[in-house]
């Protein structure tokens, strides 16, 4: 398959949607991406990418995005934008009112509300919309309630992966649920397994293989099929 020419990438302030961004544009693609402040949007102009500024806590401003994409035309979009939340909480800690609405909007509100246009600016190149969710949102992995939030926010948004694959599937749109591994980030930490490269040149691969890689999966950065 050869590299998508538009690429959308949501959430690229940083780590792996940084790493998204700087991939295709050495492919050669025209790269469109989101931020949330003048620094982010300084180095990504600086690189040519076309930036467009979105607050996913601000649901009238996902609302604007959704409809002004869909009548947009992309060959790839990455909804890569989310956060972890508290870390090493549990259910016996519970969770706190704010911490789980800036999580659940994060990382599930937007995708709720972007999947349907994201799929619309797809259909007429029957692209590839791309959920970057988590290993740790697998019902059937589940050995921990460690980082509970950040596991039910991640379990949900497969579910929306999943549903927006039963809908794309008529306007032939690909869908895939992606884990990047323990990628060393600011969300992830120094001390994780592998670095952004490798994330981004195993994922890149799993999406250049509509074949081996197809529509409703959830597949992690080596292209391992990971149980919902």
């Amino acid at each position: 398959m050869s590299a998508p020419a538009q690429v959308l990438v949501i959430g690229a302030s940083r780590g792996l949607g940084l790493g998204f961004v700087d991939h295709y544009l050495a492919q050669g693609a025209a790269v469109t991406a989101t931020v949330r402040d003048d620094a982010a949007e300084a180095r990504l102009r600086a690189r040519g990418v076309a930036v467009e500024r979105l607050d996913l806590l601000d649901p009238q401003a996902i609302g604007q995005m959704g409809e002004r994409i869909q009548s947009q035309r992309f060959s790839l979009v990455i909804l890569n934008a989310g956060v972890t939340g508290p870390r090493g909480s549990d259910l016996r800690a519970g969770v706190e009112r704010a911490q789980f609405d800036r999580v659940m909007h994060t990382n599930v509100h937007a995708a709720l509300v972007l999947a349907a246009p994201l799929t619309a600016a797809l259909a007429a190149t029957r692209g590839t919309l791309v959920f970057l969710t988590s290993r740790m949102g697998s019902i059937a992995g589940a050995a921990s309630s460690g980082s509970a939030l950040y596991r039910v926010s991640k379990a949900a948004e497969n579910m929306v992966a999943r549903l927006a694959h039963l809908d794309a599937v008529r306007q032939q749109v690909r869908v895939l649920a992606l884990h990047p591994g323990w990628v060393r980030t600011d969300m992830g930490g120094q001390g994780a397994d592998i670095d952004v490269a490798t994330s981004i040149a195993g994922m890149a691969g799993v999406i250049a293989d509509p074949v081996r890689y197809p529509s409703g999966g959830f597949y992690d950065y080596r292209g391992e099929s990971i149980e919902w």
